[in-house]
């Protein structure tokens, strides 16, 4: 299944996400599959793209950046598999 997580960063805290990241990398559990992702120009959100059969990998994941970050996790579908659906319906 695919997933939108919008991360918030907290105040001021970029440089410290990013140092983190060089470190330690994702820190993903097997299973949390990491796509693709988008910074807003002011650092103060990441858009990821991400896909995973458990939910609660994405709560192993969050655990080790929850002091930085703020998730905001959005199951997804793509829009070719969205419109098949639709057409269905018309």
């Amino acid at each position: 299944m695919l997933f939108m997580v919008v991360e918030r960063f907290k105040d001021g805290k970029a440089k410290e996400i990013y140092r983190r990241f060089q470190e330690k990398g994702r820190m993903m559990p097997e299973g949390l599959k990491y796509l693709d992702s988008w910074v807003e120009v002011n650092f103060d959100r990441c858009f990821q793209l991400m896909e995973c059969d458990d939910i609660r990998l994405f709560q192993e994941w969050i655990f080790h950046w929850q002091d930085l970050v703020e998730f905001e996790i959005i199951p997804i579908v793509p829009s070719k598999e969205t419109a098949e659906v639709v057409t269905k319906m018309l």
